[in-house]
Parts: structure tokens; C-alpha cells; sequence
């Protein structure tokens, strides 16, 4: 394998309350098998939560899924996007309902801030709906700059989250 192909983890949280959230999930990860240069790695159970900030909208269903990739962290922010868009997602107001929401939390060990793209996800550390699907998929997982997942995920323990699918 050549360095431009060389494979990089990547961990994607997944997201979704419009619709039929169990479908979009599956599709999503469906999508990430599929994207090129990339193997789907671990996925995590699926987790219902309640929305954070915006306006009142049902709640959430929440996963985290690795891939082991050979796209650049750019390259792979498109495919997610053009994956949210397959499914109709569009964006109107911060933090408003979706029918998929694809993050990229964590590229390798890097840490990136560019206007388009932070990694790791600037509030990952503060969400058990990403905390507790990462940890059951990588339970020693360091969040580059932060800390080690699990510590966090301690901090976390008020915020409700409901395993609803293994």
C-alpha cells in the first residue's frame, strides 16, 4: 500500500430525528460502507436522546461509527455532506431537527481548525450522545488536545441517554 493510500481512522457520530430516524441511520452507515478508499470499522449501538438547543423538536437517534480511511479529512467532510444531502438534509437555523446529521469528531490523532472543518468536533467532550457510542467502540479513545474520552464522559452522566438498539 503507498502512503497515498495509507489508511487513518476516523470516527463519524451519527444523527438523526426526522422521519424515520432508524432508516436514516442504517442508511447512513450503509453510505459509509460504501464511500471509496474507506472500510466501515466499528459501529456503535444506536442511543435515543433529547435535543440540545434550538428549537422544540423530537428527539434524537444517535451513533458513532469508525472507518479506517485513505480520504484526506477534507475530502471526507464532502463525502458526509453529500451523504446528509442524499438523505435531504438541509440546513435553516443552528441546531434545528434533521433527517441526518454526520459528524466528523475525531481524523486520527489530528487536530484541525480551519473555518469548514474542526477536529476533533469542538463540543464532543460536553455530549454523552457522542461520548457513550464512542467509548462502547473505543473504550481507551484520547480526544487529541482534551483528554481521554472517558473522563469526560463521567461529567457527563446528567445528560439522559437511552440505548434502544444494540
Amino acid at each position: 500500500m503507498s502512503s497515498r493510500d495509507a489508511r487513518h481512522p476516523a470516527w463519524i457520530g451519527i444523527g438523526a430525528n426526522l422521519g424515520d430516524p432508524a432508516r436514516q441511520i442504517a442508511a447512513a452507515v450503509d453510505g459509509l460502507k460504501h464511500l471509496p478508499h474507506t472500510r466501515l470499522a466499528a459501529l456503535s449501538a444506536t442511543y435515543r436522546t433529547a435535543p440540545v438547543g434550538g428549537p422544540e423538536q423530537p428527539d434524537y437517534f444517535n451513533a458513532v461509527a469508525r472507518i479506517d480511511t485513505a480520504l484526506d479529512p477534507d475530502a471526507l467532510l464532502h463525502e458526509l455532506l453529500a451523504l446528509e444531502r442524499d438523505q435531504g438534509r438541509t440546513r435553516s437555523v443552528p441546531n434545528a431537527p434533521r433527517t441526518l446529521d454526520l459528524d466528523l469528531l475525531l481524523y486520527s490523532d489530528r487536530i484541525i481548525s480551519q473555518g469548514h472543518l474542526s477536529v476533533p468536533h469542538p463540543r464532543m467532550h460536553l455530549r454523552r450522545f457522542v461520548l457513550e457510542p464512542l467509548l462502547e467502540i473505543d473504550p481507551d479513545c484520547i480526544i487529541p488536545g482534551i483528554g481521554a474520552a472517558s473522563d469526560w464522559h463521567a461529567q457527563t452522566l446528567d445528560q439522559n441517554v437511552e440505548k434502544i438498539a444494540p
